[in-house]
């Protein structure tokens, strides 16, 4: 397995795993996600590989198939009236193919984003987590990373 920075040619196979973490939150929030939705289209997945302030990468195989992905954000805090000036590379995706899970690719896709997120001197590395998402929270949390805040909601009407 190799991690590198996701190129064109990943697309196709981020897609098909961008399908895979819609369905899991689906299971977990109907009321939220659509079943068969996917938080990328083919030609914003082609736009943000050009983004160097969102940097993907992907764990493939000896084939070059995806694996598994990590979309991350630079979060540049300086200026700020009430955060202290701090550079934060955040998670905003982490996807292993269900069918290769438990095999340590999550972990390699998350000690690589770390090992990056520490050349790129920064400060911390942060990422949301649902809260159905039990198995994701234990993943994490053997990961070393710990609660920073908690997003509360109540629910105000039912959808029909």
């Amino acid at each position: 397995m190799t991690i590198r920075k996701a190129e064109q040619k990943d697309i196709k196979g981020i897609g098909r795993l961008l399908l895979q973490v819609c369905m899991v939150h689906h299971r977990g929030r109907p009321d939220l996600f659509r079943a068969g939705g996917r938080k990328y289209t083919e030609e914003e997945l082609a736009s943000l590989l050009q983004d160097e302030e969102r940097p993907i990468f992907v764990a493939v195989d000896e084939r070059d198939q995806v694996l598994g992905y990590s979309f991350c954000i630079f979060q540049n805090h300086t200026g700020d009236t009430a955060l202290t000036d701090i550079r934060t590379l955040y998670i905003d995706d982490l996807c292993v193919d269900e069918n290769m899970r438990g095999q340590h690719i999550g972990k390699a896709l998350y000690e690589y984003v770390l090992s990056y997120a520490r050349e790129q001197e920064c400060y911390n590395l942060t990422l949301n987590v649902w809260y159905e998402n039990k198995a994701a929270m234990k993943f994490y949390e053997n990961c070393g990373l710990k609660p920073q805040k908690i997003g509360m909601e109540t629910i105000l009407s039912e959808i029909s």
